[in-house]
């Protein structure tokens, strides 16, 4: 019998992805002027207020205030009518040093060579990751979230670039896609899109609703479907029921409309609800928190098992204890989609071969040590687009500093060999 599946995405205006934002700004920089750093930073955003806390273990010193302040900037809170505004609203830092007893397990005297290094450095935390990879698009992400991210994309696009087209959108936004899948799991049609966006204040409320509904509709979705590969195209259709600002009037928002903490958009971080989740969120992290570095780790195993044809689709699971470098196992599950007379446990024990998951290990790979970590904090960190970008960090002293760095590493299909190779593919 036919299926319906759903994911949502948020804004960079979205109250919880403005505090993922920031968090992961105080992270770029930190990496940035230190490598070394151990960061766990939260952030709440209100009205009128951010608040940072967290722990550092770091060589450097940062103007923490400056920082968020520009992240809201850039976001485009920049208006005293939102009520969260970038030069005014005032930044609380109860950012402190990180304990001494959790670091331990963490950091220790190893000599230069990798394996002593690898074997040396345990996880930062307990728990368990998960990663997800299936055929149903280009970029190997499930197709519900995928769509409900590139909406939000294209009307962040207008907002910042094409304000001609669209004059009256604000930063905060979220969607929702509602696929019909047949018997064995094809998409077959969009059932329902659902996009609700903060906007300006209309003179006339019914006027108001019958505008954005269809700029949404006339302008936002055929951008969107004029990016999808033919046969996705065929899956938008006249029957398809959308509720746009379905509540009616959305002019309070951001953080003004909803306190936002930093975490709590895992499910669009990741895979829209496809797959697992660990429970684990991922921005303010430095890449010695597993739940951050082994999540990306999954998710380059399982891209690269799909993509070398293993399997059509894939749940990679790792878990650690705090403070031990060799995870506690590695757990596969292939949806029956395997295509290799393999059990599930043959190939986890088999890919356990080819990637190693200890966290020093995972670090070098992807190359986490380096300030990448502001691009992944809207509109997911799995699907992304691999690339080389030169960044530019301002310290407190004024000096300037720029790199080189490579983002979404954990997306690269550079293990597609290695895995064939290794089920003889």
């Amino acid at each position: 019998m036919a299926y319906l599946f759903t994911s949502e995405s948020v804004s960079e205006g979205h109250p919880d992805k403005v505090s993922d934002q920031i968090s992961d700004a105080l992270i770029d920089n930190f990496m940035a002027f230190d490598p070394s750093s151990k960061v766990a930073c939260e952030t709440l955003v209100t009205t009128g207020l951010v608040v940072l806390a967290g722990e550092v273990k770091t060589k450097t010193y940062l103007d923490v205030q400056a920082i968020a302040r520009e992240v809201i900037r850039k976001i485009g809170y920049t208006k005293s009518e939102y009520m969260f505004e970038a030069n005014s609203c005032g930044i609380i830092s109860a950012i402190h040093d990180q304990s001494d007893d959790i670091n331990q397990g963490v950091d220790r005297v190893t000599a230069d060579d990798f394996e002593s290094k690898a074997n040396a450095q345990g996880a930062g935390d307990q728990g368990m990751m998960f990663g997800y990879a299936t055929r149903e698009t280009e970029n190997y992400m499930p197709l519900a979230l995928d769509l409900a991210h590139t909406i939000l994309k294209e009307m962040s696009e207008i907002r910042n670039n094409e304000p001609a087209l669209i004059g009256y959108l604000r930063p905060d936004a979220k969607s929702q896609v509602t696929i019909e899948y047949s018997d064995d799991n094809v998409p077959q049609r969009i059932d329902t899109i659902v996009v609700s966006t903060q906007h300006d204040d209309f003179a006339d409320d019914e006027t108001m609703l019958a505008k954005i509904k269809a700029d949404v509709i006339n302008i936002v979705i055929p951008r969107v479907k004029a990016k999808l590969k033919p046969e996705l195209q065929g899956l938008f259709n006249d029957a398809i029921t959308y509720h746009i600002n379905p509540t009616g009037k959305f002019v309070i928002g951001g953080p003004h409309g909803d306190t936002g903490l930093t975490g709590r958009k895992i499910i669009v971080d990741t895979y829209g609800g496809k797959g697992a989740h660990g429970g684990g969120a991922f921005s303010g992290k430095d890449p010695s928190k597993v739940d951050r570095s082994a999540a990306y780790a999954t998710r380059h195993v399982a891209k690269n098992a799909v993509a070398a044809g293993l399997c059509d689709e894939i749940l990679v699971q790792v878990s650690y204890a705090i403070g031990v470098a060799k995870p506690c196992g590695l757990f596969v599950n292939t949806y029956g989609t395997a295509k290799v007379g393999l059990t599930d446990g043959e190939i986890a024990r088999k890919l356990e071969e080819v990637f190693d998951m200890r966290p020093y290990a995972i670090e070098q790979r992807l190359k986490l040590r380096n300030p990448i970590y502001s691009e992944t904090a809207a509109y997911g960190h799995m699907g992304r687009k691999n690339e080389v970008v030169k960044k530019s960090f301002k310290g407190p002293d004024g000096t300037v500093k720029e790199v080189e760095v490579e983002l979404f590493t954990w997306e690269k299909l550079d293990f597609v060999d290695a895995v064939k190779a290794k089920f003889g593919l």
